[in-house]
């Protein structure tokens, strides 16, 4: 069973404070901020990379469902677009929206359609967040 382990590190106020965010495998390291969260300002910020989270893993696991129906994808590009909205004064994220395009030779768009909402419903991170609406555009390169 595989344990995965990021850290971060909060230093000062909510809105003067500053912290960092780390990956356990020491892929990433950088700041984050109240501005870089709430507002347009450099750094990252948890959602962004929930966000990331989300697009690899879906990619996987369209890869994997394709592959399972006997088609190998050249090419997967998935974007997650995580939305952070005010509800009801709660800091909360009301939707996931999935975009992704493939080059998958031979696929049929039904199938390739089936195979995309197939793997959105499996990926373990869209279970994970199976409390927020998740969406998806997929399409074929």
């Amino acid at each position: 069973m595989a344990e995965r382990i990021a850290e971060a590190v909060w230093e000062g106020g909510l809105r003067s404070g500053r912290g960092r965010m780390k990956l356990g495998g020491g892929a990433y390291e950088g700041p984050y901020s109240f501005g870089s969260r709430f507002e347009e300002a450099a750094g990252t910020n948890p959602e962004e990379l929930i966000a990331a989270a989300h697009a690899g893993c879906y990619s996987m696991a369209l890869s994997g469902a394709l592959e399972g129906a006997g088609f190998t994808a050249e090419r997967i590009a998935t974007q997650a677009h995580v939305h952070l909205e005010k509800v009801a004064d709660q800091w909360t994220v009301t939707r996931i929206h999935l975009v992704t395009e493939a080059t998958v030779p031979g696929i049929d768009k039904g199938t390739f359609l089936a195979k995309a909402e197939e793997a959105k419903l499996g990926c373990p991170i869209s279970r994970l967040l199976a409390a927020t609406a998740i969406s998806l555009d997929a399409r074929l390169a």
